[in-house]
């Protein structure tokens, strides 16, 4: 298996103060990466440059997208998987359309719809969302993943009944449901 986890903390619509390791955001982040690893792959938290996606979120694309392009040159012809929380979803979903991602993983994703993403047929894309989230919409996520299946995206939308934005409730199944997701679709390498 050639495979490397990207994980995607989430963020700000607008900030243009320096996203830092001790935020939220980032912590929050940082037992999916561990489960990853302990996984048996290798994972890679992001670190945006900035804390807001800022309009078209250009920054924290260009910045995962540096972390992509480092990693194919020091593994070449291996493939990703994007693991993104919140904001992090969202770039996830702009990145999808890379050949050599071969799967998505959103985490009460923030996709206020309408951006095109890029979802491609026959990728895997999987979403967790709490039903009681104010801060990202349950519902517009699940459109997004109706819509990807109705492409040809092998698309699942789990709710976590009663579950709020920040995988508070039930934490264990969050971080047990998106380890075991990104090890299935790892292992279809």
């Amino acid at each position: 298996m050639n495979t490397t986890v990207l994980v995607l903390p989430g963020g700000k619509p607008e900030s243009v103060r320096p996203a830092r390791a001790w935020h939220l955001s980032a912590l929050r982040m940082r037992p999916f990466t561990t489960a990853i690893r302990a996984a048996g792959l290798p994972a890679i938290q992001i670190q945006y440059g900035l804390r807001g996606w800022n309009g078209r979120g250009a920054r924290a694309i260009s910045d995962a997208l540096a972390v992509l392009e480092n990693e194919r040159v020091r593994r070449p012809g291996g493939s990703f998987i994007l693991l993104g929380h919140s904001m992090g979803g969202r770039v996830a979903a702009c990145l999808a359309g890379q050949a050599d991602v071969m799967g998505v993983v959103a985490l009460a994703p923030w996709w206020p719809g309408g951006e095109g993403y890029q979802f491609r047929p026959g990728q895997q894309l999987c979403v967790l969302h709490g039903t009681a989230d104010r801060w990202t919409s349950p519902d517009a996520s699940r459109r997004e993943v109706v819509a990807a299946a109705r492409r040809g995206v092998h698309a699942s939308w789990t709710p976590v009944e009663g579950a709020g934005h920040f995988m508070l409730r039930k934490p264990a199944f969050w971080h047990q449901w998106a380890c075991e997701q990104v090890v299935r679709i790892a292992e279809q390498e």
